[in-house]
């Protein structure tokens, strides 16, 4: 949700500290349950430096009609309002406008509450309720709207957003319509709702409810349960504005409560219930996929690393140096792989942030393929987030090409070879370069590790590369690549 500031910026607005801003953004990220309890259109009203008041937030109830159908955000409020307004703010207290409006075919009653922060008024709510739109149950109706006129006098009292409350956005969290319970101070049921009932039902509580202790109740039908979350007491008894999952029964319902305060002390709570069950399983279903996907890629990563030592060790055994060479490429082949699936193995999106392995998989190209000199790897730019087939490729091709230019450029002599990295949009550029000898382009690329690289490029990168003198002496090698988009990316 955008910020106070970010949707004001061009409005000259009386400045907001920055405890203020945020307490405008916490009313905002959980206001929607006020409308839906008081079946209300809610607009926050921000004062200017010229004394009028611009429109800065809106927000439609789901449980009625409502009264704005076009956004109303930016406008300056009417003389009529602000009076009401102007009234509110001078008086810090909640104004009334007694006349009912007419706006188009339906009346409108509205009322105005003082948002105030630390004993200052920072900003005006009015509440405009549609009284001429069909509502929820009638007896249903009259306890939510009653808890809606405590939840606004908890605003005008500066008791309300709560300093803990959450954001509220995301899937799952309990809304009004889901199911709401209206318990007393000390966590008796005084009203519940018939989506709530059904909730409980789902829990094992068959019995109806009303007058009856909740947090009593739930914990007879979850006492041989193996997890209870610790929160629980305090979430059910209304005590603080926080939310629970609550399993029972291959069930899973998720409990947020709103307390209530009069005169600053606590007389009770709404608490929302919403049927969560195939969510959470759903949710469990994709954690265990996630976990054996990177234990898949552990176990990879272990394997390709055992494969690496037997070549290693074949290599050592082997009296013949043309073997010895033909060993050791293939075992640093397999080790750039390796890295690649030991950096999945800590993720869970099937990608990897190629920044943290290029280092480590070029340095272990340079030293392999480096006898008797030192050759330095320096790396610069930025690789990015590159998708799980891509990374294992382009580690692939990294090394020949870091290998190329220390068997080719440096082979008697230390240097420097540098990797440079450019993203920009969907592409990448890469260049490899070194300061060395040089070699016959024809002759380089009639070897095998040119020829592996240009098939992985064409292939599973479905990128080109080229390979030219370097000014200076030396070559450069430019691979031109269009990473995949990844799943994070898309989000």
């Amino acid at each position: 949700m955008p910020s106070t500031h970010d949707l004001m910026r061009n409005v000259p607005i009386l400045p907001l500290s920055v405890e203020e801003d945020s307490w405008l953004e916490r009313l905002k990220s959980d206001w929607q349950v006020l409308a839906d309890l008081a079946s209300a259109d809610l607009i926050l009203w921000l004062p200017t430096v010229d004394d009028r008041f611009v429109a800065g937030a809106m927000c439609r109830p789901a449980t009625s009609m409502t009264v704005h159908i076009d956004d109303v955000i930016g406008l300056y409020a009417s003389a009529p309002r602000s009076v009401l307004l102007r009234q509110a703010m001078e008086r810090e207290e909640i104004v009334s406008d007694m006349a009912v409006q007419w706006s188009g075919l339906y009346s409108v009653q509205r009322f105005c509450v003082p948002v105030m922060c630390k004993g200052r008024c920072i900003a005006l709510m009015t509440v405009e309720r549609n009284i001429s739109a069909p509502v929820g149950q009638g007896d249903d109706q009259m306890w939510m709207q009653s808890a809606a006129d405590i939840l606004c006098q908890m605003i005008a009292d500066g008791d309300y957003p709560a300093q803990e409350t959450p954001s509220r956005s995301g899937h799952g969290v309990p809304r009004v319509v889901d199911g709401p319970i209206l318990i007393d101070s000390e966590g008796v049921v005084l009203e519940i709702t018939p989506n709530a009932n059904s909730a409980m039902r789902r829990l094992g509580i068959h019995h109806p409810l009303e007058g009856r202790s909740l947090i009593e109740e739930i914990t007879k039908v979850i006492r041989n349960e193996s997890q209870i979350e610790e929160s629980l007491a305090v979430v059910v008894m209304g005590r603080a504005n926080w939310q629970v999952n609550v399993e029972a029964g291959g069930n899973t319902i998720s409990i947020r409560a709103i307390p209530l305060l009069v005169d600053h002390r606590r007389r009770g709570a709404v608490l929302l219930s919403r049927d969560v069950t195939e969510q959470h399983r759903h949710e469990q279903q994709l954690m265990t996929k996630d976990a054996t996907i990177r234990e898949i890629h552990h176990r990879v990563k272990n394997n390709l690393q055992t494969v690496s030592a037997l070549l290693r060790l074949q290599e050592r055994r082997s009296d013949s140096d043309d073997v010895q060479d033909a060993l050791r490429e293939a075992g640093r082949r397999v080790e750039s792989i390796a890295a690649v699936h030991e950096a999945l193995s800590h993720n869970v999106d099937e990608v990897v942030d190629f920044d943290e392995v290029s280092q480590r998989i070029l340095t272990m190209a340079v030293k392999v393929a480096t006898v008797g000199h030192e050759i330095g790897v320096e790396i610069s730019g930025k690789f990015g987030e590159i998708s799980a087939d891509q990374a294992a490729a382009l580690a692939t091709v990294l090394a020949e090409l870091v290998s190329n230019s220390v068997e080719h450029g440096y082979p008697k002599r230390p240097g420097t070879i540098w990797v440079t990295a450019h993203r920009e949009g969907d592409d990448l550029e890469i260049k490899v370069e070194d300061a060395g000898e040089g070699v016959e382009l024809a002759n380089l690329k009639r070897g095998l590790g040119t020829r592996i690289v240009q098939v992985m490029v064409r292939g599973e990168l479905q990128g080109n590369i080229e390979w030219a003198p370097r000014e200076g002496g030396g070559t450069v090698a430019t691979l031109r690549m269009r990473p995949e988009r990844t799943r994070a990316a898309v989000r």
